[in-house]
């Protein structure tokens, strides 16, 4: 609040007590007791963030003693300690009640399983005609065909099917018109169920809740890629990380090719009349899981006027390990840089607090486990375990690698990729772009913000647990490198400048949703 402001409060009080006869208040002890006001400046913290202290962070994080910090493995574990022990140094305490620093994250690795099924009297061995990555077991007299499997407000390929303990048969894609629009967009443009990234949990999700007892899912477009990773798996005797949650034995989930779905439905392609199949199948697939103990680090600064809104801001500590023959995977820039990044914007909110300026919203800083394994440490925190109600959760800033510059991208230096900030909220997008204009004059590039980009880059770091929920998100990225996930990836090719100036617009972006009077309007929810 201005001086202005003030001098006028006390020439108003002291014209209250002249003219109430009744009153013994002077004007003096009127502003005596007036409430403190706190005018909340960001920049001296913004300023403390500084390359030197993000480059000694990064030379231990990204060090060879942390050995690529493999989920479960030791060097997480070397990890885990490192953050909480610099949280304690700077005086930021743990987000949990009881005062722990690390929210276990039950993990299981599911050893690659081996089986058959038999369809009609036919055996099929996993791996040829079919695939999935865990056991199952069961015998069917039928299968429900439930078309593209897609259920909203105004559409459903379940109507009049009771899909209870049955074995569910859906395809990829969406349905269409006979004009050759689609008919969800009602237009020639295909909505978010044509996107193999987002649409096949969704689709395997609606049946799990309908209570079917698993899925044959057909995407003769996408066969070849789960197959590549089951014969890899396979090949190097290695198994499938998942949430221990996700080990429900009940549910199967597997995905066919044009061979084995035309079998069942020779129409398959053509035919989208939901309906029962008198199709007998018996399921027989062994493998056995091994229990991995790994953690997500979370600490946390109270709000002082809305302390029950939360802004998270998060990284994932993790990364891929060591290769086969003995090389550490330091991953310096992914993503120790957003690791570091979030340690000293942490301490950058800490000093604001020692100085009389606690911002208004509590902040939690989320340091997630199993980003490599499939955005494991984020889900387990959003869809099982939030320590935070997600309805009171404002917004989600993420950082994925800021510390590198992709080499196939031409213009200014100092940019950063953004993605996702107009998707939920125009006043998160309009927010970041003016304190970038006032602050830090990054180049903003939203060249994989397009929903039709090819890289699915929305879809693959941990914003996106937030999104899916309708949470403001943006996510922090400086593209792919010919380092990404090799041993090359090391502290010494970091950008220690850019590194700062990327950190310092995320802390001034923190600060103003933190410290905003109302809270992000949420006014683009997506089509379910």
């Amino acid at each position: 609040m201005s001086d202005i402001f003030m001098k006028k409060l006390l020439v108003l009080s002291l014209g209250l007590a002249t003219a109430c006869h009744t009153s013994q208040n002077t004007g003096s002890e009127v502003a005596k007791n007036a409430p403190k006001v706190v005018e909340y400046i960001p920049t001296p913290f913004a300023e403390s963030i500084i390359e030197s202290d993000l480059k000694e962070h990064l030379y231990t994080y990204a060090s060879d003693e942390f050995e690529g910090r493999e989920t479960g493995q030791p060097g997480q574990k070397k990890a885990i300690e490192y953050l909480k022990s610099e949280y304690e140094s700077i005086g930021v305490p743990a987000a949990q009640s009881d005062g722990d620093y690390f929210q276990e994250v039950p993990l299981e690795i599911s050893q690659v399983p081996s089986g058959s099924m038999n369809i009609n009297g036919k055996e099929y061995v996993l791996g040829e005609h079919f695939l999935t990555f865990a056991k199952a077991e069961g015998t069917f007299d039928n299968i429900i065909y439930a078309a593209y499997g897609i259920e909203t407000d105004n559409y459903s390929d379940y109507e009049g099917l009771d899909v209870s303990d049955k074995l569910v048969l859906i395809k990829s894609g969406e349905p269409m018109n006979a004009d050759g629009t689609y008919t969800l967009s009602g237009s020639i443009v295909k909505s978010s169920w044509s996107n193999m990234s987002e649409a096949l949990g969704k689709k395997v999700e609606i049946a799990l809740n309908k209570g079917a007892k698993g899925v044959l899912y057909y995407d003769e477009g996408n066969f070849a890629r789960f197959n590549n990773r089951f014969q890899y798996m396979k090949t190097n005797d290695s198994g499938r990380m998942q949430l221990a949650a996700d080990d429900n034995g009940s549910f199967f989930n597997f995905i066919i090719d044009n061979t084995l779905a035309h079998i069942i439905l020779p129409q398959i392609d053509t035919d989208s009349e939901s309906r029962e199949l008198s199709v007998p199948i018996a399921i027989n697939i062994k493998s056995e899981n091994k229990k991995i103990e790994s953690e997500n680090v979370v600490a946390f600064i109270k709000g002082s006027v809305k302390p029950d809104e939360y802004l998270v801001i998060s990284s994932h500590l993790d990364h891929i390990g060591i290769t086969a023959d003995g090389e550490i995977n330091n991953g310096a820039d992914d993503d120790g840089s957003g690791t570091v990044a979030v340690l000293e914007i942490a301490e950058a909110f800490q000093k604001a607090v020692e100085a009389g300026q606690r911002p208004k919203r509590s902040i939690v800083f989320l340091h997630v486990t199993g980003e490599e394994k499939g955005l494991l440490g984020s889900r387990y925190y959003t869809d099982i375990d939030p320590i935070f109600p997600l309805e009171k959760t404002v917004a989600n800033l993420n950082i994925d690698m800021i510390g590198r510059i992709d080499p196939k991208r031409t213009g200014e230096r100092n940019y950063i990729y953004l993605i996702g900030s107009d998707k939920l909220s125009t006043d998160l997008h309009q927010i970041s772009e003016s304190v970038n204009d006032e602050h830090t004059l990054i180049e903003l590039d939203y060249s994989f913000n397009d929903e039709n980009d090819p890289n699915r880059f929305y879809y693959r770091s941990d914003h996106y647990n937030f999104a899916k929920n309708n949470i403001p998100i943006i996510f922090y990225f400086n593209g792919t490198h010919e380092d990404y996930h090799r041993p090359g990836d090391t502290p010494d090719k970091i950008n220690y400048d850019l590194l700062e100036n990327r950190t310092r617009l995320i802390f001034y972006t923190a600060w103003e949703i933190a410290n905003r009077d109302e809270r992000l309007m949420v006014d683009k929810i997506p089509a379910k």
